[in-house]
């Protein structure tokens, strides 16, 4: 019997961004109105069978919320039978996930008006001339093209802060499998320089938020909403751009990424959170982790206590401590004699630890679950590990 060693081709999921003219806002935002009150019937109907005091009392599911809407198409202008039940469904996926009794509000006016969406099964969307087919309505798009010989899986329209429409669409695409020119890398994250690989590449800050600052501030002060919105979307525009540069580049060329487990979360706490909101760094390891699964890599998490003081050469403890060791940027250890840049030298104890089992949610110690076996040893400068002693 003959065996076949072929790679199975990789394919994977990924979201098709088409912005929509401006012509169909109008139809667009009173479809919107539609879907908030089917979403908020949902909420509503699902809240008061959850909390029943008879023993009718039950979790109505994706299913059971389109039966009862079944027939509801005639009480609206725009949207249809498989949007109300594409609706349905997300509302019961959404409410499963969150474990609450009922979901926030969908608002269609005033201040608080929750932004637009419009979700539909695969085959509510048609191609058609310049644009595509909807509910009856013909939708022109930017760079159709990119529709072409694309087959999708459901979609939505959705609306960003601007007031601006986006289709989007899930659409599989096949991965190239290669092989990265270079084994691994280590990347400490920080925030005056985003990110420091153990080669001595860097990411440094861009400070978005600080270069557009008075321009955002004077239309603050103005009192114009819309283009405080256009400077703040220039501003993630930026962010974005330059983390996916960096990302790419990355994954371009190593096979093996880890990066330490910098929580945004627990740093957005504290005096720095505006820095850290800048830097995006949490932005960056998201786009590192569904970069290297999508181009066949391995990514990795890994803790990064004691990354910056323990020497990458001999493991030993001789790096520069405390708040005021922040200051040092560069130092000798005192017991080889190696010189060592501080980010660098971090990243590259990265990837030394990265054999070390990381948490699941990536910021938290896990020393541990690991066996005494696969923990690396450190050792104080001066000292002799236990290894070495026997």
């Amino acid at each position: 019997m003959k065996s076949d060693n072929t790679l199975m081709p990789l394919s994977f999921t990924r979201a098709l961004r088409l912005k929509v003219r401006s012509e169909a806002y109008p139809w667009l935002n009173a479809a919107a109105v539609e879907v908030n009150q089917v979403f908020n019937y949902c909420n509503e109907t699902s809240l008061k069978a959850a909390t029943r005091t008879d023993l009718k009392r039950k979790w109505l599911t994706g299913f059971d919320l389109c039966a009862l809407t079944a027939g509801a198409t005639e009480y609206f202008e725009k949207i249809g039978s498989d949007t109300i039940q594409s609706v349905c469904n997300e509302y019961a996926q959404k409410r499963k996930a969150a474990k609450k009794l009922k979901l926030k509000w969908r608002v269609s006016r005033g201040a608080q008006r929750s932004l637009g969406w419009i979700p539909f099964k695969a085959a509510s969307l048609k191609r058609k001339g310049r644009g595509v087919r909807f509910a009856g309505k013909c939708i022109r798009v930017f760079e159709r093209e990119r529709l072409e010989g694309v087959k999708w899986q459901g979609g939505e329209f959705a609306e960003d802060a601007v007031g601006d429409w986006w289709l989007c669409l899930p659409v599989k695409v096949q991965a190239e499998c290669s092989v990265a020119p270079e084994e691994a890398v280590g990347i400490d994250l920080g925030l005056k320089t985003i990110a420091v690989t153990s080669d001595g590449d860097r990411l440094e800050a861009g400070r978005w938020t600080l270069r557009y600052a008075e321009k955002l501030a004077s239309a603050q002060r103005r009192g114009h909403k819309r283009q405080a919105k256009r400077i703040h979307r220039k501003i993630a525009r930026c962010r974005a751009d330059a983390l996916h540069k960096f990302s790419r580049q990355i994954v371009d060329r190593y096979q093996h990424i880890v990066v330490g487990d910098v929580s945004s979360l627990k740093l957005v706490k504290t005096r720095m959170a505006k820095s850290v909101l800048d830097s995006g760094l949490g932005t960056l390891k998201r786009f590192l982790a569904y970069k290297c699964e999508h181009a066949a890599r391995s990514f990795e998490v890994t803790d990064e206590k004691y990354s910056t003081v323990t020497c990458s050469h001999c493991r030993a403890l001789s790096g520069p401590r405390g708040v005021n060791g922040l200051i040092v940027r560069s130092w000798e250890c005192c017991n080889c004699g190696t010189l060592h840049d501080r980010d660098v030298n971090a990243a590259r104890n990265h990837v030394i630890g990265s054999r070390c089992r990381t948490s699941v949610r990536g910021n938290e110690l896990s020393y541990s679950l690991i066996p005494p076996s696969n923990a690396y040893r450190v050792c104080e400068a001066g000292t002799i590990s236990a290894t070495t002693a026997t």
